[in-house]
């Protein structure tokens, strides 16, 4: 199977067979990097373009890695050095950027439905590294490659995401994937944080659950979410240590969930806000491994959505 697509914009129009074959070609493109020698041919003349509208340490630096490890020609934009300080447009700067033959633009902007609208004017291909509150698909990408590798398959896997739902492209992109495959969503935060009927994103088997014990009950992996205050127009709790006293999950609280129980975390992690850290450094945290994940669930977009198909001399 090949992938059709010429952008990744959210995990919302991909099929399942989609997702699982980025998911598999990252698993290719994941023992590249136990090699001793990281670098892989498969994207030589190919240019990227890193354009990041907001802040971001792991996503940014996750891509260029990426990028670099598939032999890509890589530049990136920053919004604060760029002439987006003198007025200059998004259509405008992309449209310039994309004049310097760049095939591929990694993008995160603050306004949902960015790369939707760049793409219908962009011949370059679009990858969503963030867009507002809407998606950020290579997060869900590299949560379930973690879970993938655990588990196997996600048929009847229960997973609950904790925290700022209401802001969350993570959680969105998260419900889209993981619903997709096969696994059940319960969601659990503050009922200022809680959009309405969010049980109908997805395709089926999402709840809400506003106790979190109950909600991690019968969890095989939470995703714990920070509170995004950068994207609150008024402040939609008391205070971060009430915050931790209901929906911060420390050992306590994750003594309700079964032993297996993995610990997830997308980052920035706030200790002592939405996670303890004695739960955020425990036995059951895959926190870092999802970082390393990362590289790999790029890896595997970039080279897909460049017209890779996976075979085996693609990867030498």
């Amino acid at each position: 199977m090949q992938f059709k697509r010429k952008d990744l914009l959210g995990l919302e129009y991909l099929t399942a067979e989609e997702i699982n074959l980025i998911l598999e070609t990252a698993g290719s493109f994941k023992e590249v990097l136990d090699r001793k020698v990281k670098k892989v041919p498969a994207l030589r003349g190919v240019t990227v373009a890193n354009v990041f509208y907001e802040p971001s340490t792991r996503t940014r630096m996750s891509f260029e890695l990426a990028e670099k490890r598939l032999s890509a020609d890589v530049i990136n934009f920053s919004k604060a050095t760029s002439s987006v300080a003198k007025g200059e447009t998004l259509r405008d700067t992309v449209e310039n950027i994309q004049a310097m033959k760049v095939d591929i633009v990694v993008m995160r902007h603050g306004s949902s439905g960015a790369h939707r609208f760049m793409s219908e004017f962009l011949d370059a291909s679009i990858v969503n590294a963030g867009d507002g509150q809407h998606e950020h698909p290579t997060q869900a990408l590299l949560d379930m490659l973690t879970l993938r590798q655990r588990w196997g398959t996600f048929t009847g896997k229960k997973v609950t995401i904790i925290g700022d739902i209401m802001h969350s492209r993570v959680a969105r992109s998260n419900i889209w994937g993981l619903t997709k495959l096969g696994a059940q969503v319960t969601l659990c935060g503050p009922p200022t944080m809680m959009p309405v009927d969010i049980e109908k994103l997805g395709e089926g088997g999402v709840s809400v659950e506003y106790d979190l014990r109950k909600a991690v009950a019968e969890a095989d992996a939470i995703n714990i979410l920070r509170i995004q205050l950068e994207r609150q127009d008024a402040r939609l709790l008391p205070s971060s240590r009430e915050y931790f006293e209901v929906f911060g999950v420390g050992p306590e609280a994750l003594r309700a969930a079964p032993e297996h129980c993995l610990v997830m975390h997308p980052g920035p992690m706030n200790r002592g806000v939405e996670i303890s850290q004695e739960i955020a450094d425990g036995d059951r945290a895959v926190i870092l491994e999802q970082v390393t994940n990362g590289v790999a669930a790029r890896m595997a977009v970039l080279f897909l959505i460049a017209g890779g198909k996976i075979e085996e001399d693609d990867i030498q």
